[in-house]
Parts: structure tokens; C-alpha cells; sequence
């Protein structure tokens, strides 16, 4: 048996990571590979807030034994018996930067597969949302309009701006191809 994880940022529909994970995978090595592939820095404390179907708090599991056990001692076999349905995913935890981890189910072995197992691929690593990165998905609606290459490069006039620049800087040069300059504005 294989157990499905789907690994999301809050509010945003361009970012997926989805997972198949032996029922023996710990947290800890849970938490490797997602510190691995996702990019988080080596160097931070990490907290799995586990949480049942109704979003209440099961359990905190960290790299020391918060009361539930440490992430090294706990399977994902075991939280699903515990009835814990997803995890906030602490990657960061003293500037509370966190995914969203959620389990999916069960899923039939893959036959001489090795555990884990990459499902699917959506958006970049979470640090490129941070940097400004929005997925199409994510924008405003106002926003998602998508120009017809084919229809504009049938239409002059929606290139005409750019070449009437092009024309005016050439006009602005002498016949030694030196910029005329004014005292007053500048470049002529």
C-alpha cells in the first residue's frame, strides 16, 4: 500500500507537488525529500501541525519530541490512523513559512517502483511565489486575458508604437550616428 500526498501553498492554484509514499516513509524522511525538491533551507527548525478532516489540531510533530513523538519515530502509516487528514508543513517555522500538505488516500502499489514517488509537477518551488512569481491561475480575472499572437501580428497597428520609437531615435542621431543633444531637454 502507497499512500497519495498533495503538497499546496495557501490561496494559490499554481503550485502542486504531488507525492505516493510508502505507509513506512517517517516524517523525517518526509521531511527530507520535500527540503530536498521544494528548495527549503537546510538550516531551520520544521513543524508538521497535524491536523483531522474538521481542520482541529491532532498533534505537532517537530525534530524533537513535542508530545506526539519526534518526526524521525512517526509514519505517515500512523497519522492516518490517528485520523489526521493534513499536515501544515512548518519549513521555516521562526518566519512561519509553510505548505500545505494533504493526504489523498490510498493507491495501489506500483510494481517495481521506488518509494517516493513523484506524481505531479505544477508551478515553481515555493520561494519563487515569494519573490513576486504569480501563475496565471492566480491572477485577477480582470487580469486573465491571453492576446491572440496571430491576430496581433496580422494587425499593424499593434506594432506600429514600437517602430515609430525606433524612427524617432534614428531622426534624433547625426549623419555620424552621434546623439544631437539640447542644453535644455536633453537628447533631441
Amino acid at each position: 500500500m502507497a499512500l497519495r500526498y498533495r503538497v499546496s501553498l495557501a490561496g494559490l492554484k499554481g503550485f502542486a507537488r504531488v507525492y505516493d509514499l510508502k505507509a513506512t516513509t517517517t516524517l523525517y524522511e518526509f521531511h527530507k525529500l520535500l527540503r530536498s525538491e521544494l528548495e527549503f533551507p537546510q538550516d531551520q527548525l520544521i513543524q508538521f501541525k497535524a491536523l483531522d478532516a474538521d481542520g482541529g489540531l491532532v498533534a505537532r510533530y517537530g525534530l524533537f519530541d513535542l508530545g506526539a513523538g519526534a518526526v524521525d519515530e512517526v509514519t505517515v502509516k500512523q497519522t492516518v490512523a490517528k485520523g489526521i487528514a493534513s499536515f501544515i508543513y512548518f519549513y521555516d517555522v521562526a518566519n512561519r513559512k509553510s505548505v500545505i500538505i494533504t493526504c489523498e488516500g490510498e493507491v495501489p502499489d506500483v510494481p517495481g517502483a521506488i518509494y517516493p514517488i513523484l506524481v505531479e509537477t505544477k508551478g515553481p518551488v515555493p520561494a519563487e511565489f515569494e519573490n513576486g512569481y504569480v501563475a496565471y491561475e492566480d491572477l485577477p480575472d480582470d487580469q486573465k486575458h491571453l492576446r491572440n499572437l496571430k491576430a496581433a501580428s496580422d494587425d499593424d497597428e499593434d506594432f506600429d508604437d514600437d517602430d515609430e520609437d525606433l524612427e524617432e531615435e534614428e531622426e534624433e542621431k547625426d549623419e555620424d550616428g552621434e546623439e544631437l543633444y539640447d542644453e535644455d531637454e536633453g537628447a533631441l
